[in-house]
């Protein structure tokens, strides 16, 4: 099915793909409609254009590839799927993602990863090809957060401010020749082994499948790794333990 989704509210938008049927659906001249594909499952769904904010909220299975730049929130508490997007993405992409994967091609904003977490085989996984804003991995809790630092400044860690505040899960590999810096003392920072690198190495050529790079020119550089360093790294910070 093809929709034109210009001039159409975004409840009108959400409707019209519910209602196809279709496992497979394009939107053109999409523009900032909200929602898109939320809690969507075994359905395909293309978008030619700008979605709006919480883009494949609880998506469940679907799979949605955006040509073009995607807003706020994108895979908001994310189940199964995968989102891949043809540009950059806004603040709080994969916010309390619990499953799936998204793919940005380019840059991300702020709060990337906020709030992910995983469940028994529930492993979230958010790969940024160029850098990430401030409180990248927020709270993270599980998953597994990459920033590969494609088109950056040389020498400096390709994320911004307050990387890992709260983070007591999951893993971070940042691919940069220098470490990040103002890191919380509860998150530990080492270079990433051969081993670490075998983790991550589905997942960036699957990056490289999609935005057409060479993964093992990739894989071959300097990656950080961040883990929580504790089972419970905040626990002294309460009040009651």
């Amino acid at each position: 099915m093809i929709i034109k989704a210009c001039n159409m509210t975004f409840s009108e938008l959400n409707g019209k793909i519910r209602e196809s049927g279709d496992d497979s659906v394009l939107i053109e001249e999409c523009c900032g409609q909200r929602y898109i594909a939320a809690g969507l499952k075994n359905v395909s769904v293309t978008i030619n254009g700008t979605p709006g904010n919480a883009l494949g909220a609880y998506a469940d299975g679907a799979v949605i590839t955006v040509n073009g730049n995607a807003q706020d929130a994108t895979g908001d508490t994310m189940n199964d799927g995968e989102i891949v997007i043809y540009g950059s993405s806004g603040d709080a992409t994969g916010y309390a993602m619990r499953g799936g994967r998204i793919f940005v091609q380019k840059n991300a904003g702020y709060r990337a990863g906020i709030h992910m977490k995983a469940y028994k085989d529930k492993q979230p996984k958010l790969v940024i090809g160029g850098s990430a804003g401030c409180f990248l991995g927020e709270y993270q809790a599980g998953g597994a957060i990459i920033v590969l630092g494609l088109g950056c400044e040389k020498g400096k860690a390709p994320v911004g401010s307050f990387c890992g505040t709260g983070m007591h899960g999951g893993k971070m590999f940042i691919r940069s020749a220098a470490a990040p810096t103002g890191l919380p003392e509860q998150v530990s920072c080492r270079v990433a082994s051969d081993g670490d690198k075998a983790e991550i190495k589905e997942l960036v050529d699957e990056y490289c499948h999609h935005f057409g790079c060479d993964a093992k020119e990739i894989l071959d550089s300097n990656f950080y790794v961040l883990v929580p360093d504790t089972n419970n790294p905040y626990k002294r910070l309460y009040t009651a333990n």
